[in-house]
C-alpha cells in the first residue's frame, strides 16, 4: 500500500476533530469546563502564585538525550494545583525561572494560555534550524540573546537567537504552555487529550513502533529488531549508526546502512513494518540511493534523509520515491511548515513539541497538516513527561497513527514517575486516565533524588 495515497483516507472524519481542536486552543478554560459540564466561572482559582524548579540527580540514569539536566519545572496556582514539565531534556534552557517569574506569577491561566503561544512567525536569522545558545559567561538569563516574554522580539547577539525567531515560541513559552495545560486538566480531573478533543470521540490507544538507538555496528541491528519483535512490537525504525562492521576496513557509512536495511528486512519478513531515520546525515546522492532500496524493500517511511535546509533536495526525494518522506523535527515556525507543505518538500509532517510551542503550537501544526491532507507524526524521544506531552497530541489529532517508543523502552523510565510507557500484548500503548499529563510525579521518590529546589 502506498502511504502517499492511503494517508488521505482519514479526511472524511477529520472535520469534527479540527473544529474541536481549534475551539479548545481559542479558549482552553472554557473547553476544559465544558468537558465536565460546568461553566468556566466554576473553575478553581487558576492564578499562578509560584514557579520553581526541582533539580534531580540523574547521573546514574540512561539519558536518551545527552543534554538532559534533571530539571523539572513547577507552576502552582492559588488553588494549590501544580503543573509540571521537564526542561533541559532536549536542549539546555538556561534561566527559565528568571523568565517565568515576571511573565507568569500573578496572572491567571485563563488569560495566559490562549496568548502565550503565537500562531505565526517567520524563521529566524539562523535559518530553519536556529538554536537557542547558552548565554555567554557573565551574562544573566535576561541578557543578550534571551527570548522576550510572550514571544516578543528577542535581543540578539553573536550566535544568540530566539528559538525560531520572529514571534514563534521558544523553549521558555513551550514549557510554560505544557505546565498550564497540565494544571487545566487537573482542575477538571480530565486528561489533556480529552479537553483538546472537545468531546469528539478520540483514540484510546496508539500502535507503537520500536525506535532504535544509533547502534555501534552493522551487525547490531538484526539482534535488536528480533528482540523488539519478540516483545510484541509490530514495527521498528532504524536509527543508523556509523555504518561500520565490527571487523574489517572502513566503508562509506551509507553503504553500511544499506546492508542494515537489507538484513533487517530479511530477518523480520515481508509483513513487519519498517522505517529508516538517518537524522539528516545523507547528501542528495546518498539519500536517493538509500531511498530506492527502501522502496524496493517496502519500508514505510524515510525520515529526515537530508538536511532540512536542503529544501530542493527534499522536493526531489518526495517526487522520486514512493515511500513517505517525514520532515519537520528541525522546523521551528508554523510559517516554515506551511512553506514545506506548499512546495511538496515533505509527505508527512513531523514535529517536536518543545520546538513549536508545546501543546498549543503542536496542535496548530498538526491541524495545518490535516487541512492539507497530510499525516502528522509527533516525535517521542525523551523522558516520561516529554513522551506524555507528545502522546496527548497524538491521541487528539485525527491524522496521527503511530507512537514512537524509544527502544529499549526502559531507557525512558525515571524513578520519580511510577508510570512507565510499555506496549500491551498487541503492540499498543494505552492512553493515560489520570488528569492533566496523566503521568503524575512520585514526590516521595523525587524528594530522595532532589539536589535542590530553585525558587
Amino acid at each position: 500500500m502506498n502511504p502517499k495515497t492511503s494517508r488521505r483516507n482519514f479526511l472524511a472524519s477529520s472535520t469534527g476533530f479540527a473544529a474541536a481542536g481549534l475551539a479548545a486552543l481559542a479558549n482552553p478554560a472554557t473547553a476544559a469546563a465544558q468537558s465536565v459540564g460546568i461553566k468556566s466561572g466554576d473553575l478553581p482559582d487558576l492564578t499562578i502564585k509560584e514557579v520553581k524548579v526541582y533539580v534531580a540527580d540523574i547521573s546514574k540514569m540512561h539519558r536518551l538525550n545527552s543534554s538532559e539536566t534533571g530539571e523539572i519545572i513547577s507552576v502552582v496556582t492559588n488553588s494549590g494545583i501544580e503543573g509540571n514539565y521537564t526542561i533541559g531534556d532536549r536542549s539546555i534552557t538556561p534561566g527559565w525561572l528568571e523568565w517565568a517569574k515576571p511573565v507568569l506569577v500573578g496572572k491567571s491561566i485563563v488569560d495566559l494560555l490562549p496568548v502565550i503561544t503565537s500562531t505565526t512567525g517567520m524563521k529566524g536569522q539562523a535559518g530553519y534550524d536556529a538554536r537557542l545558545s547558552r548565554p555567554p559567561a557573565g551574562r544573566g538569563p535576561t541578557g543578550i540573546g534571551m527570548p522576550a516574554p510572550l514571544g516578543g522580539p528577542a535581543a540578539q547577539g553573536p550566535g544568540q537567537f530566539a528559538r525560531g525567531g520572529g514571534s514563534w515560541p521558544n523553549y521558555y513559552t513551550a514549557a510554560a504552555d505544557v505546565c498550564m495545560w497540565d494544571i487545566l486538566g487537573k482542575a477538571v480531573n480530565r486528561p489533556i487529550y480529552k479537553i483538546l478533543s472537545g468531546g469528539t470521540p478520540t483514540k484510546e490507544r496508539m500502535m507503537a513502533y520500536a525506535s532504535s538507538q544509533h547502534l555501534p555496528t552493522v551487525e547490531d541491528y538484526v539482534p535488536d529488531v528480533l528482540k523488539a519483535k519478540s516483545l510484541g512490537y509490530r514495527a521498528y525504525k532504524i536509527h543508523p549508526g556509523g555504518g561500520q562492521h565490527a571487523q574489517g576496513p572502513p566503508i562509506p557509512s551509507y553503504i553500511g546502512h544499506m546492508e542494515e536495511i537489507r538484513e533487517v528486512r530479511k530477518a523480520v519478513g515481508d509483513e513487519f513494518v519498517l522505517m529508516h531515520d538517518p537524522v539528516q546525515q545523507y547528501g542528495r546522492f546518498e539519500a536517493m540511493t538509500v531511498g530506492r532500496l527502501l522502496d524496493e524493500l517496502d519500508y514505510l517511511w524515510f525520515e529526515d534523509p537530508v538536511r532540512t535546509t536542503d529544501q530542493e533536495g527534499l522536493i526531489q526525494l518526495c517526487a522520486a520515491l514512493n515511500l513517505a518522506i517525514h520532515v519537520g523535527e528541525f522546523l521551528y515556525s508554523i510559517a516554515d511548515f506551511a512553506e514545506y507543505i506548499k512546495r511538496d518538500a515533505l509527505d508527512v509532517v513531523r514535529l517536536i513539541a518543545d520546538n513549536v510551542g508545546g501543546i498549543s503550537g503542536s496542535m496548530r501544526v498538526g491541524l495545518l497538516a490535516d487541512a492539507h491532507g497530510l499525516e502528522c507524526t509527533p516525535h517521542n524521544w525523551g523522558n516520561v513527561p516529554d513522551m506524555a506531552l507528545h502522546f496527548h497530541i497524538e491521541l487528539t489529532l485525527p491524522n496521527s497513527y503511530w507512537f514512537e517508543m524509544p527502544f529499549p523502552a526502559e531507557y525512558a523510565d525515571r524513578p520519580y514517575y511510577k508510570d512507565k510507557f510499555r506496549i500491551d500484548a498487541d503492540g499498543y500503548v494505552h492512553a493515560p486516565t489520570a488528569p492533566g499529563l496523566g503521568y503524575p510525579l512520585d514526590f516521595d521518590a523525587l524528594d530522595k533524588m532532589t539536589i535542590r529546589i530553585d525558587r
